[in-house]
């Protein structure tokens, strides 16, 4: 699937992190994808309201989980990145209103 949301497609996802060279980039890749994914979910199932929206972000969130256990360290700066682009996601879908902390309330980091 592709998508279709031009905020969304013209977006840099993780992009501090990118230029953090603490970050392995094959680590900041698989962020990335995870993101891009979460995007092709909004867009395939279309929540209508915010419990679907966090259904969605919160299993996207579990994947960032299982990518700190595999070798990525989600500190402060990593955190930060990640629950921004969480809610730009959310914002881009028409989701403004999403509170960021529920966006991820799934985290382990």
């Amino acid at each position: 699937m592709n998508i279709s949301n031009q905020r969304v497609t013209g977006h840099s996802f993780l992009e501090a992190l990118y230029r953090d060279g603490y970050y392995p980039d094959r680590a900041v890749d698989r962020g990335k994808e995870i993101l891009l994914r979460l995007c092709e979910r909004i867009e395939a199932d279309r929540p209508a309201e915010l419990a679907a929206l966090y259904v969605l972000t919160q299993a996207a969130t579990e994947e960032f989980n299982d990518l700190q256990d595999d070798d990525f360290d989600i500190e402060t700066v990593a955190r930060e990145e990640i629950a921004e682009n969480f809610w730009f996601v959310a914002d881009a879908y028409g989701f403004a209103d999403a509170d960021v902390e529920e966006l991820i309330a799934t985290r382990d980091w």
